[in-house]
């Protein structure tokens, strides 16, 4: 026969903490504690496998559940000494759900259950206190009747509001138990009157509803939604525990609360929590009665002038501390602990490991560490990786009111507040008058990169999480909010709109990119401060970690601040980001509406100076590490104007023809740029360009080794490679560029050439490719678009739709698509180390600072991951957490 169900009471257990799966958190703990010896009441868990029955059978049980149930109700009883449904001597039970993964509030729960208009009164004579089974009563029949039979609890509470109105009370405590039995007819009467039966009085009936109900709760909207938020699988399923009651609303002696063994808030080791006197668990989280401190420090520091549980329970209080301890110690983390106290009796009803903010969990994980509760390793496995961007961006303070305006995709984490521009061109002109602005538009592009810089943060109308908007915001460290669909934008009068209500150019707004808010107005930050324990998780990760974590970065603000939080190099400098400014992007023009080589090249003149000073400020950075540049790569045409005004404003400081620029504009203008003339094919067409960036990285490195006398070798990595003649014709041209140099200053560089490999040729052809190529950076976000078939910018008007049906578990342009572009990846890895055996091997696209994409990475033997600079902590941890074989959500 299969067990279906497992009993715990009086020291005994049949389960234990690492049925987990089986038994659920909360029936797994329960079984945990009680065979510590912790005063737990007595009862029984339906595993999770009912549950995984109940829906596979049309929301049946197994045929041999009821027996198994009805033998642990009398186990239960014997225990408790009363027996389920007896008139004279009844036991009451709780039944509360119970999921491997916590959720908090999600699923549904049943106290009291088991009385009924006789049992009530044995209660109260049992009890010797008719007030006190007549208020579990009128509870009893508000919980069941809102969660199993489906009334809304208001009009409970409105029926209890109006009689306590007219009897001139404010609190609950005030009803006597004449009170309660008037109220307990009312209630009955709003059961009858909606359902047109009256409310059950079998207690076997009432029990078997509330097991109905709490199964039945698993796929309720709050529940999905909660799953869909942390990825936890509908599969999984909820436990049911039914526990002999124990009361906090016996008098001025039963209190109830809830505990954490450390602030969840700081991570300070501090018992931390509430509770109530005279109550039962649901009026500490309901807000009718202001609850009261645990402790005599917090109720000081609070200000408040009710009594503590320390000052009022002193006896369950040393007994609750004494418990915190021991659960502590015996979990190895911070436990969310509930408890009753039955007229001076502690009871302990849940232990768990308690929800933490980001820094909390910093803190707790550390502190753990260095109590020698935890190793170094488990601290750092103990830490979410994505969750350290709460600590490194200014965010919105949680007292803030929110007056939301609209919301999008929250594309760049962090919060920032400024008054709204249009064009980039205002940004910069609100940040030399020093106004904060936030820079909104339809969509970005590389030409606004200037604007972007100038801008607190960016909010576009269109575009996903790896928009052009999102990867220039993450790498600048500025919040991004894209895709806010509902926004129009009327560049004509100033204005943006959402669902009728309308901002104009110059108000203020604040966007929050954690969450993808649209604020209205200014609202209160607080600003990131790294502790001391945030240095000492990343030195423990570094120990542990076997990948390098490098940055992409093209300015010194980016290169300094990936230096600070960590980075071990330059894995991607795009140096089309340095030709959108001033000068430089007039002598880019000048170079695109060339007519010939010989004018490409005086312009190229022009730029080759900026260039090489770029590349001397990276290199002194980066003191000695690993720099890789990447030549030109977008589309030629990104660089030129387009709208008739731009053309005539462009044409005239260049002193060219604006017909001239309106017509190469137009030459140059593709269907599919992103398929189009651009990366390698720029400098196949035109070996100039090529020739003009070798030469400022080789001029930079020998001016930088000079100057420093440390030695740098560039890695100068050629995009958007298909086959290996083009790789050796570009790297023709980059070793002729070497020689010359060498030739003119006496100074040979040491230097390799690369790829990015990002289209799926590339990595099926990669054995031929490493005959080429010195090292392989995959670049995934291309590599993604061009294996799926998806275009970044345009994917999320359909990807929620793949996620929300299951044909995609998550977006490929934010964790790697391992079956697909993973594969190709694999693919590429293999045949070329068969080639090249020192083939260096990296993944500079968004997925490397994406902690389930750096596991795959360590799986698969690269060398280092690239990403932006405010993910280089997240990378590192995640990286040392792969290395220590810590199992991510994306592998399962």
């Amino acid at each position: 026969m299969t067990k279906w169900v497992y009993t715990f009471g009086d020291g005994q257990a049949e389960g234990n903490a690492s049925l987990r799966n089986l038994l659920g958190g909360k029936g797994a703990n329960l079984a945990e504690m009680c065979s510590l010896g912790l005063p737990v009441p007595p009862g029984f868990t339906i595993p999770t496998e009912v549950c995984t029955w109940f829906y596979a059978h049309d929301r049946k049980y197994p045929l041999d559940l009821a027996q198994q149930v009805d033998a642990a109700l009398k186990h239960v009883g014997k225990l408790a000494g009363r027996s389920f449904g007896d008139r004279e001597n009844p036991l009451l039970v709780s039944v509360r759900s119970g999921a491997r993964a916590s959720m908090p509030g999600m699923m549904d729960t049943v106290l009291n259950l088991g009385l009924n208009d006789e049992t009530v009164e044995a209660v109260a004579r049992l009890s010797n206190n008719p007030r006190f089974a007549y208020d579990s009563y009128r509870r009893f029949i508000t919980m069941y009747s809102n969660v199993v039979l489906e009334l809304e609890h208001h009009d409970f509470e409105d029926i209890l509001e109006e009689y306590k109105d007219h009897k001139g009370y404010t609190l609950d405590t005030e009803m006597t138990a004449e009170d309660w039995k008037a109220i307990i007819v009312s209630f009955k009467h709003c059961v009858a009157e909606n359902l047109g039966k009256p409310f059950p009085q079998d207690p076997h009936e009432q029990l078997w509803g509330a097991i109905g109900a709490v199964f039945g709760s698993w796929m309720n909207a709050r529940a999905i939604k909660y799953r869909e938020l942390h990825s936890i699988p509908e599969s999984w399923g909820t436990a049911v525990n039914v526990q002999a009651m124990v009361f906090g609303n016996m008098g001025d002696t039963s209190a109830t609360g809830v505990a954490f063994t450390r602030n969840p808030s700081t991570g300070t080791k501090e018992l931390y929590g509430e509770f109530l006197i005279n109550a039962q668990g649901e009026d500490v989280v309901a807000g009718i009665r202001t609850p009261q401190d645990i402790t005599e420090a917090a109720r000081i520091a609070a200000g408040s002038t009710k009594p503590s549980l320390e000052a009022a329970m002193p006896e369950a209080y040393r007994e609750l501390v004494r418990i915190y301890g021991l659960l502590e110690n015996h979990y190895r983390d911070m436990q969310d602990l509930e408890f009753t106290v039955q007229q001076g009796k502690l009871w302990m009803l849940q232990t768990r490991n308690g929800k933490r903010t980001a820094r909390a969990a910093l803190r707790i994980a550390v502190d753990l560490a260095n109590e020698g509760l935890i190793s170094q390793e488990e601290a750092v496995k103990r830490v979410d990786p994505a969750s350290l961007d709460q600590l490194l961006h200014p965010t919105i303070d949680p007292k803030a009111t929110r007056l939301q305006f609209s919301t999008g995709l929250p594309a760049s984490p962090g919060a920032a507040t400024g008054e709204i521009v249009f064009t980039s061109e205002e940004a910069e002109e609100a940040r030399k008058a020093k106004r904060k602005c936030i820079l909104v538009r339809v969509e970005t592009s590389p030409e606004d990169i200037h604007g972007m810089h100038a801008a607190e943060g960016i909010l576009t109308t269109r575009g996903g999480m790896t928009s052009h908007a999102a990867v220039v915001a993450r790498g600048m460290g500025k919040p991004c909010v894209s895709g806010a669909g509902s926004i129009r934008i009327d560049m004509a009068t100033g204005t943006m709109t959402c669902a009728g209500k309308v901002l104009k150019r110059g108000d203020f707004i604040t966007i929050d990119g954690g969450n993808g808010q649209v604020l209205v107005g200014e609202v209160a930050m607080l600003q990131p401060e790294l502790s001391g324990e945030f240095a000492a998780l990343m030195e423990w990760a570094d120990k542990a970690r076997r990948l390098k974590i490098r940055t992409n970065a093209e300015t010194p603000l980016d290169a300094r601040t990936a230096v600070k939080f960590g980075a071990e190099g330059i894995g991607l400098c795009r140096t089309e980001h340095m030709f959108f400014e001033g000068e430089r992007i007039i002598a880019m023009r000048e170079m695109i509406l060339a007519d010939d080589e010989k004018g490409r090249r005086v312009a190229l003149a022009k730029l080759l100076p900026m260039q090489r000073s770029d590349f001397v400020k990276l290199f002194e950075i980066m003191k000695g590490l690993p720099v890789t540049i990447r030549l030109l790569d977008p589309p030629l045409h990104e660089f030129l104007p387009h709208e008739p005004r731009e053309i005539q404003e462009v044409a005239e400081a260049m002193g060219a023809s604006a017909e001239k620029l309106r017509i190469r504009a137009l030459e140059l203008r593709e269907s599919n740029p992103m398929l189009g003339f651009r990366g390698c094919r720029l400098a196949v067409a035109y070996p100039e360009i090529a020739e003009m960036q070798a030469r400022a990285i080789f001029e930079a490195a020998i001016e930088v080794e000079r100057r420093t006398g440390a030695m740098v070798t560039p890695e100068v990595m050629v995009p958007l490679v298909m086959t290996k003649p083009e790789l050796d014709l570009v790297k023709a041209r980059i070793d002729a560029m070497a020689l010359a140099v060498a030739k003119e200053t006496g100074v040979t560089v040491p230097y390799q050439v690369g790829t990015m490999i990002e289209l799926p040729r590339a990595a099926l052809r990669a054995g031929e490719i490493a005959g080429a190529a010195e090292f392989f950076s995959f670049g995934t976000n291309d590599l993604t678009q061009t294996t799926l078939g998806i275009s970044r910018d345009d994917a999320g008007n359909f990807l929620g739709s793949y996620k929300a049906r299951g044909i995609l578990a998550e977006d490929p342009f934010v964790t790697l698509d391992q079956e697909g572009v993973g594969e190709l990846v694999k693919i590429a890895v293999a045949r070329g180390k068969a080639t090249r055996a020192g083939l260096k091997l990296g993944l500079c696209g968004e997925h490397g600072g994406d902690p389930a994409s750096i596991a795959f990475c360590e799986s698969i033997g690269l060398d280092y991951v690239s990403c932006s600079p405010f993910r280089v902590p997240i990378a590192r941890l995640a990286a040392a957490q792969a290395a220590l074989g810590k199992v991510t959500k994306a592998e399962g």
